[in-house]
């Protein structure tokens, strides 16, 4: 049960934090860094697993790397954008956070052209 250390190192981080922010703020944020480095660390694992199972389905469905590698690109995309917001956020920075959660969008938007591409074309191939 990975998850039951992950939140309880978060519960006791985050104690620390809010024992700390009040003398040393600079700390506090560094110790949420941290942790953040070190979730992110411990389920890497987990996520390539997951990969690889992805790309063995494709590779049984038939379907090109190219699109499988592009939504896994995308879907990492919006997780690393998601994480990198609320660290900021964290931080006290919801500003910064906006412009890196407006950045991702953009990021997907760029990465799903070919995709949206390939749904346009089989859409105007289907219509007689």
């Amino acid at each position: 049960m990975e998850i039951i250390q992950i939140v309880g190192l978060g519960f006791i981080v985050t104690l620390l934090i809010l024992i700390i922010k009040r003398e040393k703020p600079e700390i506090a944020v560094q110790l949420s860094l941290t942790l953040a480095s070190i979730i992110f660390l411990l389920i890497l694992t987990k996520i390539t697993v997951v990969l690889n199972l992805f790309r063995d389905m494709a590779e049984k469905a038939n379907i090109s790397q190219m699109y499988l590698n592009t939504i896994l690109k995308i879907i990492g995309i919006a997780y690393i954008t998601e994480f990198g917001a609320q660290v900021c956020r964290d931080a006290g920075e919801g500003a910064i956070a906006g412009k890196i959660e407006f950045a991702g969008k953009v990021m997907v938007m760029v990465m799903a052209i070919p995709i949206i591409a390939l749904v346009m074309d089989t859409i105007v191939r289907l219509i007689p």
